[in-house]
């Protein structure tokens, strides 16, 4: 599995939760952050009038994360399906040094912002995903 994008962040001291580790909803924007630089990076969002909405997110924890951090999050397209893209990354902590600390599958649909429905994802789109799978990696 090829991960063409990689993201770093700095972990906030508002990012952690009462307990003293960074919020498992913050572990989703890093997600959504590393899944809109792909896209970008792809250089499109899908067909005319229709773009990406995130269908389904799963997160597996490894280890707590805590303010001062750096975290780097990959991020590739493991398989591209008729409506759907699935995403994998992962998530490293330099201040862990370098040790995997989240890993997670995200499926993505092509959503027609007009009609309210799933297009498919055309041939052009499918070739710039596994071209730029290829080149980036």
């Amino acid at each position: 599995m090829r991960f063409p994008v990689r993201i770093e962040m700095a972990v906030l001291w508002g990012d952690m939760d009462s307990l003293g580790h960074v919020n498992n909803a913050i572990y989703a924007r890093w997600l959504e952050q590393a899944r809109i630089e792909y896209f970008r990076g792809l250089g499109t969002m899908g067909p005319d009038g229709a773009g990406p909405i995130l269908a389904r997110q799963a997160i597996d924890f490894k280890s707590p994360v805590t303010y001062p951090d750096r975290i780097a999050v990959e991020i590739g397209v493991e398989r591209i399906g008729t409506t759907s893209i699935v995403l994998r990354s992962h998530g490293t902590s330099e201040a862990q040094g370098g040790a995997l600390v989240f890993q997670a599958e995200s499926v993505i649909v092509l959503l027609d912002y007009a009609t309210g429905r799933k297009v498919e994802v055309d041939s052009t789109l499918r070739h710039q995903i596994e071209k730029f799978q290829a080149e980036t990696a």
